[in-house]
């Protein structure tokens, strides 16, 4: 009897949390939605999310508000983002140093992947190196020839130790054979934009996307991708399989909500942003900024996350990095 009795009582508190759970996601948005963005304005990263924003809330009742949180590689933001209510009014995007460089140096104390649930992946890119004019580099070929000339001459900047660029210029030097000059930089690309305008830097590692304006206005140059595929948006600029190295390396966008947002409320989010990427407004306007648009839904981003991490931790080991 006693047993009969906790069973109903079990099925009874299931019952009304999927009624609560189904009730609330009717509801759901019921207020405007904030996407917290970990990096300061104007990065790549940045003008992905507010574009996909400003579409998406186009078939919502409310509206999507981008907040820059930066600071401890991502991580300020997304604490922010995984301690408010997993109700699906406040979500996160993630990049790069959010599922790599953190996880790896376990750099910020209570951060944590397994306090997230991934929405889904909106776009990947290929990392490439690009040069200043004043550097006086034109190609990729001169670039490596100086390094080998005079070791640490080559000033080269990147993101903070542990990022995707940092791996990616000690992967190069060392197929290469090469020393640079490395120079960090925490915080989004446009600080080393404004180095290679400067001077400061000769070389600098990140997306061409990143790198969009300044390689329009002619003050940068794109000298090689790190990827085994052209990008159409950049056809001058050769993959670097085809100059006998091999390197593949990149960033992405994802989003995230907070553990325990309910399913329902992430079908809608996932539904929303998918049709604002599938959207021709975006896709034309992604293609434009040198970005490659990557779908991956809120039922695969997880498996892609977990093997990535796998492969990259992988050969952080073979660099002791």
């Amino acid at each position: 009897m006693i047993f009969r009795r906790l069973k109903n009582q079990l099925v009874c508190v299931i019952c009304a949390c999927l009624l609560a759970s189904t009730v609330a996601a009717a509801d759901y948005p019921s207020r405007d939605i904030r996407l917290i963005v970990p990096w300061p304005a104007g990065g790549g990263a940045d003008a992905i999310s507010r574009k996909l924003a400003n579409i998406a809330e186009q078939q919502m009742p409310v509206s999507i508000y981008v907040e820059n949180i930066a600071g401890a590689v991502t991580a300020s933001g997304l604490m922010q983002m995984t301690r408010a209510r997993p109700d699906g009014h406040t979500i996160g995007v993630l990049t790069y140093d959010s599922v790599i460089t953190l996880p790896r140096g376990k750099m910020v104390p209570g951060y944590s992947l397994d306090d997230m649930a991934p929405i889904a992946r909106i776009t990947r890119e290929a990392d490439a190196v690009v040069v200043s004019k004043k550097s006086g580099f034109t190609d990729f070929k001169e670039l490596i020839e100086a390094a080998k000339a005079e070791p640490n001459s080559v000033r080269v900047g990147v993101a903070p130790r542990g990022s995707g660029p940092f791996l990616a210029v000690r992967r190069l030097e060392k197929q290469a054979g090469v020393k640079f000059n490395v120079i960090t930089y925490p915080g989004s690309s446009s600080a080393e934009a404004e180095a290679l305008l400067s001077g400061e830097l000769d070389a600098a590692i990140s997306s061409l996307g990143d790198f969009s304006g300044v390689i329009e206005s002619g003050d940068v140059k794109g000298v090689v991708e790190l990827s085994s595929e052209q990008n159409p948006s950049f056809p001058s600029v050769p993959p670097i399989n085809t100059l006998g190295y091999e390197l593949e390396t990149g960033s992405f966008v994802l989003l995230a909500a907070p553990k325990n947002t309910s399913d329902a409320v992430i079908d809608k989010l996932e539904s929303s942003f998918k049709h604002a990427f599938e959207s021709e407004e975006f896709q034309t306007w992604v293609a434009g900024v040198g970005v490659t648009p990557s779908w991956l839904g809120s039922n695969d981003v997880q498996a892609w996350i977990d093997e990535l991490q796998s492969e990259t931790f992988k050969v952080m080991d073979e660099l002791n990095l």
